[in-house]
């Protein structure tokens, strides 16, 4: 049997600081990796493969997950559940995008009182068409 790659520390605890800030969310230990959950939901999990790749999963938008699945690497679509997705982690990650993205999964996991609490930016305004 193949062995999992070990999630580096540092991958951990990156992640940990954008997750550990946001209301109840709380590090767990997976069944392989590492997963954030706000009460009992999954918000994040991180883990590393039998190919030695590291993914972290987290929920998106249905509209998203679409995108998500059509962009490819290094974004995927999960086998399991509807609003799952993944990115792999590697020395080009947009830790930036992730936090965004991370940030959104806590809001989609979280009870709406504690999801307020987030501070979000507004979405974008699309501008008004021209007559």
């Amino acid at each position: 049997m193949t062995e999992r790659a070990l999630v580096p520390t540092t991958v951990v605890e990156r992640l940990a600081a954008v997750l550990t800030r946001l209301p109840e969310c709380a590090e767990h230990d997976a069944w392989t990796g590492v997963a954030w959950k706000v009460r009992e939901a999954t918000v994040a999990h991180v883990f590393g493969g039998e190919d030695g790749l590291v993914r972290v999963t987290f929920r998106a938008d249905p509209d998203e997950v679409q995108a998500f699945d059509h962009l490819g690497a290094p974004y995927f679509k999960t086998d399991w559940g509807t609003n799952v997705v993944g990115l792999v982690l590697d020395d080009h990650t947009d830790w930036d995008e992730l936090t965004e993205l991370l940030t959104d999964s806590y809001c989609i996991q979280a009870p709406q009182r504690l999801a307020a609490q987030v501070d979000r930016p507004d979405p974008i305004a699309e501008p008004a068409a021209a007559d």
